[in-house]
This record gives structure tokens, sequence and C-alpha cells, in this order.
């Protein structure tokens, strides 16, 4: 038999909105940022869809293939469980590249696929699944940190299971720091490993 679990409704807030407006991966704080179906205005990320890469090894690189990481969600508690872990006084989102940070929504990387964000505007973001954290954050951080070289490193461990989401835009509209959100989790039955 497989176990299912219910769908749940949670809420939490926006703490900030960024923009990746270069090829940095820190972004950049807004006051707002406009959703549309390609993703956020003006970000790196933007566009319906995305050059396959290391990610996705059943496609030879580079083949176009849906963007279904137009968007990069933080949780601002599991950046202070992470920062803290790291012996850090504190984790910008920002140098790791988000587009939002939110709190309130408990255990915010485990999300499941399919989960819809839900802002005040009409905005909906469509949750893909977890953003493994890599190398490249860690640098980012150190840029802040330069006599704690370590983390472009123990980053990567530090943030498993913590480095927040990828979602596509599933409904338009403008996100503003503040702003209320309302998650949807569908009902998930537990796939089991084996037969």
């Amino acid at each position: 038999m497989i176990e299912e679990l219910p769908a749940l409704a949670l809420s939490g807030q926006v703490e900030g909105v960024f923009v990746v407006d270069s090829d940095a991966v820190e972004s950049t704080v807004r006051d707002e940022i406009m959703l549309t179906y390609a993703g956020v205005v003006g970000d790196r990320h933007e566009g319906l869809t995305r050059p396959s890469n290391a990610r996705e090894p059943w496609y030879p690189r580079g083949t176009p293939m849906r963007n279904e990481r137009q968007i990069s969600l933080l949780s601002a508690e599991e950046l202070a469980e992470v920062a803290a872990t790291l012996g850090l006084d504190r984790l910008d989102g920002g140098w790791i590249g988000a587009n939002l940070v939110l709190s309130g929504i408990p255990h915010f990387t485990s999300l499941p696929p399919r989960t819809l964000l839900m802002f005040p505007s009409g905005a909906t973001i469509r949750i893909d699944g977890d953003n493994g954290p890599c190398r490249k954050s860690g640098k980012s951080i150190v840029a802040h940190y330069p006599d704690r070289r370590d983390v472009e490193f123990a980053f990567v461990q530090a943030a498993m299971g913590k480095r927040g989401l990828v979602g596509w835009v599933e409904r338009e509209g403008i996100i503003r720091p503040g702003d209320s959100v309302k998650v949807r989790v569908w009902r998930q039955a537990i796939y089991p490993a084996v037969s």
C-alpha cells in the first residue's frame, strides 16, 4: 500500500526581493520584482527556455529545454541556520543569488514539487524542486568574509537540505517585501523505493 500525505495550506511573508542582474552569483535588492511567464524581469535566469547543463547529463550539453529554474527562493530561517552552522554572524540571501527570501514557512527547502506560492498581486510560483548547494555560492559568501576561505567548500555541506527551492512562474504579477504568501502543498503519494 502506498502511503499518502494530505494537502496542506501554509502561509508566510516576503522578507526581500532581488534580481540577478549580472553574470555574478549575487543578486541585487529591489523594491519589487515583476514576474512574467519568462521569470523575473531583468534577471539573468529570465527566459521560457534555458540550455541544459551538468544538472541534465541525459541531454547533450546546451540542449534547449523548459526553464524550470526561473526563480530562486530561500528561507530566512534556513539562512540563519546555515550561518550558525558556518559560524557566521549572518548570511544574506542576495549573496547566493536569491530572487525571494521568505519567512514563516516550516521546513521550506523540503516543500515538494508542484507546491504553489501565491502572492497578493495574483503572482504565482510553482515549485520545481530543491536547489542543491554549490561551491560557487560558497565562494560568493567568502567575498563578505575574506578571512573565512573555508566557507567556499563548507557551505556545500552546511546548506544541504537548506539551500532553498527553484521554480517557475505559473501566473504573472508583482511581488514586494512585506507581501504575504499563501502556500498550497498538494496531496502527495510517497513513492515506494521498491515494489
